[in-house]
Formats: C-alpha cells, sequence, structure tokens
C-alpha cells in the first residue's frame, strides 16, 4: 500500500535556534495521528511544514511520492486541508457561504449543484445545519472553530492537518469534533487520513490511533498510545508523575496526572 504522507529528515530552524530535526514518518490510509508533546516543542511548526505553510531547513515532505515543493497550491489544496490553531479572520459572510470556501480548489467556473450539496452533507454530519444561515462573524470562538473545521472536511482532501482543533471547544463539543474526524478518517471508501496536533493528552489517547510524541525537536516516540503514552516517556517530556489507567470495554485509556518530576 502507497502512503499518503512521507517525511524524510525535516528539520526547521527559526534563525539559528533548531526548532525540527531528523523528523522522520509516513502516513498511511485511513489513520488518525496525534502529534504530542509540550508547549514550544514544534508541533505547530511541523504542522506548517506539512502544508507548505512553513518551508523546512532540509528534509522532504512528499504525499503519494511527489514532492510538495513541486506541486501547485491548487494541486496542494486538493491533496490536503488545513486548520490553524486559532481562527482570528471574521468573515462578514453565511456559515454555508465560508464553508463553501473549501470547495474552491473543485469549483472551475462557478460553485455547481455537487459543491452545496457537499456543504450540507459536512453541516449535517458535524450537526452545524442551524448555524447555516448565520453570519460568521457573530459566532463564538468555539462555533467559529467547528465551522473551519467544515470548511476543511468540505474541501474533501487526503490528508486533514488539524492544529489544536479543539482548543476552542467546550468539553461536549471536543469530544463531538474528535468523534467526526475519526468517523470520517475511518471511512475505508474514502482513503483519507488525519494529523491532529493536540495538547490533552486523553483525547490522544481515545481518538488516536497512532501517537507522534515530540520531545527537543524530536521524535521521542511513534506508535499506539499505549505504547508511547507510559510513565517514563510522560516523565521526560511534560515533567509530570502519571498513572496509566488501561483501556476496557467501558472506558478508554487514561492518563492521571499526579504531580510535578
Amino acid at each position: 500500500m502507497t502512503s499518503l504522507l512521507q517525511v524524510k529528515d525535516l528539520s526547521f530552524r527559526w534563525g539559528d535556534r533548531e526548532v525540527l530535526r531528523n523528523i522522520n514518518f509516513e502516513v498511511e490510509p485511513n489513520q488518525t495521528i496525534a502529534i504530542l508533546g509540550k508547549n514550544g516543542v514544534g508541533k505547530t511548526t511541523l504542522i506548517k511544514c506539512l502544508n507548505r505553510v512553513l518551508i523546512p531547513h532540509s528534509g522532504t515532505v512528499k504525499f503519494s511520492s511527489r514532492d510538495i515543493s513541486e506541486m501547485s497550491l491548487m494541486e496542494l489544496s486538493k491533496m490536503s486541508s488545513y486548520v490553524p490553531q486559532s481562527v482570528r479572520t471574521s468573515f462578514s459572510m453565511d456559515v454555508f457561504d465560508v464553508v463553501l470556501l473549501g470547495r474552491r480548489p473543485h469549483i472551475s467556473w462557478r460553485v455547481s449543484s455537487e459543491d452545496r450539496e457537499a456543504v450540507s452533507r459536512t453541516l449535517s454530519l458535524l450537526g452545524l445545519e442551524e448555524f447555516a444561515f448565520r453570519k460568521f462573524d457573530k459566532l463564538s470562538g468555539g462555533e467559529r472553530q467547528r465551522v473551519i473545521v467544515a470548511k476543511a472536511v468540505a474541501q474533501d482532501p487526503s490528508l486533514f492537518l488539524f492544529d489544536e482543533p479543539t482548543s476552542d471547544l467546550d468539553l461536549r463539543n471536543q469530544i463531538e469534533v474528535m468523534k467526526r474526524i475519526v468517523e470520517i478518517v475511518s471511512d475505508k471508501k474514502s482513503e483519507k487520513s488525519a494529523i491532529v496536533s493536540i495538547h490533552d493528552i486523553n483525547i490522544a489517547a481515545r481518538f488516536s490511533e497512532r501517537i507522534i510524541l515530540l520531545h527537543e525537536g524530536e521524535v521521542k516516540a511513534d506508535g499506539s498510545p499505549s505504547d508511547v503514552l507510559n510513565e517514563d516517556n510522560i516523565a521526560e517530556v511534560f515533567g509530570v508523575t502519571c498513572e496509566i489507567v488501561d483501556q476496557t470495554d467501558d472506558s478508554p485509556m487514561r492518563v492521571l496526572i499526579k504531580d510535578e518530576v
């Protein structure tokens, strides 16, 4: 099976400071992957390098074996969609039209009925039907974040790149958004995957099948939540002691934080 994404020896610097160093991983279809690490470790920088928002100092990023540096922005937009950590732009538009912007890579001359149907399906999937004709700039921060996630879904890419998509959401909507992301990605007919930069260890443990743990600019661990989230890794990366509660039939794996190291 050909991987969707191949990252090889990726490094990135801000001036003389090396933020990311020799990052290597591949993404297969139908994977939900969480990027974990303490604040400032380079999670957002990595997400941006994967979508050419930032240009790596060295290394390569390839979609289906094609280097993204050789793609046009339109080609790249058909392959991946990017949701930033926070939404600061206030569109004076209906929510429906904001989500419709996600269809731009697929629109040649004018919006088709297929594009409008795709937006309607996306709003329904994410429970946003009642927002369709509300003004985007009148929504709360959390509501705007859900709409921007919907815009990314309507874009219909092979790979979703989410940077802290739940940061502005209340607990219920955090769970709802992550459930919908997993639902979309797990559909074997679509062969989509998602990379989610996230700060909540337990959200990552519950909804991702794979975790890439960053520490001091490098990949500290890469594997299933049960393999990556152990007491030693959490102590070294986050500087806290914890207790791991294993997954059961009734409850997902949980990490109970105790104290600082």
